[in-house]
């Protein structure tokens, strides 16, 4: 049974007992549905800090309108309590599913508990969560962000295997806490440590942002002025720090080697353009796959814990290949 119909039905119930008081206020639950039988997906986005954010935005707003599926949409502004404050406006809305992508990966227990007793089901998108109860969310839908972090570092292990002398790296980070950040530095360390001539030499938060990425990389030229390798996060901070790497006279590409993640147009045309030497993909395409998700878990069916999209790499050779066809 659907979990609107569900709702429905306790709605039902609930007017047979209180006849007189609901006839008045015609007051009545159709599951967010409006009563034109559509689903309704609350769904609140980390922000847009990034043009792999811009992308995946479109993405859902697109396949919801091809779905038929209305769609609430909320922008968090990469802040928790917005995102909070977002699925509670959500749960009063009684919408038929909610989805979120996760600002941070801890501290969303109570929310959620809320969700489930309201009967509404929760699908995680792009990035997870820490709790330790799985029945408050349906399914996690998004990428593997160890393994992105791995390729990435198997391939500098890969690259460097003759070297007989340090190589320094630094690491621009993504947004402190966030399941991208936090994974994709665990997967790319874990890969460096088949090398120990690998040394991260300093590893600071970008926040995700083409600004904030040419900011720290600026400190770590002045701090560090032997940088080998820099391993960012997402290709706007890597964007960013071709700027601050430009401007400390030195030839990104070549004098430091930058290895990003994401693959989105911009990150492409430097790699195809030299100045990047390695990407590994995030596709953030995930629209259509969530509208199907959402009418699976809407109509009460069973679905998988975890699904993940599929993604491959790049280098300069092959983005050049890319580009022409490339999406986003």
């Amino acid at each position: 049974m659907s979990t609107r119909r569900t709702r429905t039905i306790v709605a039902a119930l609930a007017t047979v007992l209180l006849a007189g008081s609901m006839a008045a206020c015609g007051n009545s639950d159709t599951g967010g549905d409006g009563g034109d039988g559509k689903i309704v997906l609350g769904f609140s986005q980390v922000g847009a800090e990034s043009g792999w954010r811009t992308a995946n935005t479109t993405s859902i707003k697109e396949a919801a309108t091809e779905a038929g599926i209305e769609l609430k949409f909320d922008d968090a502004q990469q802040k928790q309590e917005n995102q909070i404050k977002a699925i509670r406006n959500f749960i009063q809305q009684k919408v038929d599913v909610i989805a979120f992508s996760p600002v941070v990966e801890s501290g969303w227990d109570t929310v959620l508990k809320e969700a489930k007793d309201a009967g509404i089901p929760v699908i995680l998108t792009d990035r997870a969560v820490d709790s330790a109860d799985k029945t408050l969310y349906k399914t996690f839908l998004g990428s593997d962000f160890v393994k992105e972090g791995r390729l990435a570092g198997e391939w500098l292990v890969e690259q460097t295997k003759t070297a007989t002398g340090p190589v320094n790296i630094v690491e621009l980070q993504g947004t402190t806490g966030s399941a991208p950040a936090n994974d994709r530095k665990e997967g790319f360390a874990a890969a460096i440590a088949a090398n120990p001539n690998l040394k991260i030499v300093a590893s600071q938060s970008g926040d995700f942002k083409r600004a904030d990425g040419k900011q720290v990389m600026e400190q770590f030229l002045k701090a560090n002025p032997d940088i080998d390798v820099l391993f960012a996060h997402n290709d706007d901070m890597g964007l960013g720090a071709l700027e601050a790497i430009t401007a400390a006279g030195k030839v990104p590409g070549k004098d430091i080697t930058i290895i990003t993640i994401d693959a989105v147009k911009d990150g492409m045309q430097a790699l195809a353009d030299g100045k990047f030497n390695f990407i590994a993909e995030c596709s953030p395409l995930l629209g259509p796959q969530l509208m199907e998700l959402a009418k699976k878990v809407d109509a009460g069916e069973e679905v998988p814990a975890r699904i993940e999209t599929e993604e491959t790499t790049f280098t300069q050779e092959q983005a050049k290949e890319a580009l022409p066809n490339r999406k986003y």
